[in-house]
């Protein structure tokens, strides 16, 4: 008897997490509606709506438009209720990004900090946290927690920021970090995610390897709703995958790695050491913008189809370099169809959805998914 009470406590737990998600999606509904589309009896519908109102979770926000009989009551995810703050760490700045249980990015800041592994550093990191927020006016009751990447190694098990050389860390806890914020914090690898805000909430793409072009190139593979990690968390690194053996000197002293050939740094040292410069420089058909773009794209592609190769699946572009990519899809898509062995009936290669933020949203909603499981 208790197994099954359980049992059936768990599924009306499921029932009511995906009827809270389906009314976040949907916007504005009625409980005929979410019966309807989601097979559910009209009763057991109209008993999880109630529930989560006197939660606080929705709200009745007027009635629809009738459709030939009595007008059903138009109910509303009260989406604001809980808040979630992403923070993104990275050598030479912090982003922040403020969002919902919707995931809409409220606001968001990039700040120049030069990252430096002391408490000074990260009491200034809690201060512009708390600027932040004031000037976004959240209600603080309302947080639900930080949610932080790092560029590295986030070990899960041990909790700890286990190795990042770009920051020259090694086994620093998670505790460590937390304490000098006053909310909950959950830590992502930068990369994985910048995947978890292209693939949490998508309805396209259920698998898909992220590649984050940024100052560091780092990747993440995204597979039905979660990330996939690795037996020591280090899955989708392909930053340091040698592309050309005995090449250039990468950051980590190897030589040939993939992001001593594909780092924004590579372009934006090009243009004052401003990414923004460099594309409006290619966009004016400057002559050596072009040829470092030339060349910059024949190595990317060379990665691109290597990715493909082992993992069949659609490949997003991300980070700095991918919030700029789109005009010159068409040209990548040309050099990877070059070298695939296969002929592809469609392009697998895309822009990222976030052009901003994306490593501190996705952060956030981990923060903001976690809390969603247990509606």
């Amino acid at each position: 008897m208790e197994i099954k009470q359980a049992t059936n406590m768990e599924v009306k737990k499921q029932n009511r997490n995906r009827v809270f998600r389906y009314i976040c999606k949907h916007g504005t509904v009625s409980n005929p509606d979410i019966s309807y589309d989601m097979k559910l009896s009209l009763p057991t519908v109209t008993q999880i709506t109630k529930e989560l109102m006197e939660r606080g979770f929705v709200e009745e926000t007027g009635e629809l438009q009738s459709t030939g009989g009595r007008r059903a009551k138009a109910l509303s995810a009260a989406v604001n209720v809980k808040l979630a703050a992403g923070l993104d760490i990275t050598k030479n700045h912090i982003s922040l990004v403020l969002t919902n249980l919707t995931g809409e990015i409220l606001k968001h800041v990039r700040i120049f900090l030069p990252y430096a592994h002391e408490a000074a550093y990260y009491h200034k990191v809690n201060d512009e946290l708390e600027s932040f927020l004031e000037e976004s006016g959240a209600d603080r009751k309302r947080i639900l927690g930080v949610g932080i990447s790092f560029p590295g190694i986030i070990d899960l098990d041990r909790r700890l920021i286990a190795y990042s050389h770009i920051l020259g860390l090694k086994m620093v806890s998670f505790d460590f970090v937390s304490s000098f914020f006053d909310y909950p914090c959950r830590f992502l690898n930068d990369a994985n995610a910048g995947a978890y805000a292209e693939g949490i909430r998508s309805d396209e793409r259920e698998r898909f390897f992220y590649l984050s072009l940024s100052n560091t190139v780092g990747g993440a593979i995204f597979d039905h709703n979660g990330l996939v990690q690795g037996n020591h968390f280090r899955c989708g690194e392909v930053g340091h995958m040698t592309v050309v053996p005995n090449g250039k000197m990468c950051y980590c002293g190897k030589k040939g790695c993939l992001d001593a050939y594909c780092s924004a740094a590579i372009l934006s040292g090009a243009a004052d050491g401003k990414l923004e410069n460099f594309f409006e420089l290619l966009e004016k058909k400057d002559q050596r913008a072009a040829e470092i773009w030339d060349v910059y794209t024949g190595d990317l592609a060379v990665a691109l189809n290597n990715i493909r190769m082992l993992l069949d699946c659609d490949i997003i572009l991300g980070g700095y370099v991918g919030s700029y990519v789109e005009p010159y899809l068409p040209d990548i898509w040309k050099k990877v169809s070059e070298r695939n062995t296969f002929t592809e009936d469609r392009q697998f290669v895309m822009n990222c959805k976030y052009k901003v933020g994306a490593a501190a949203l996705g952060a956030a909603l981990e923060v903001i998914e976690n809390f969603v499981r247990q509606i």
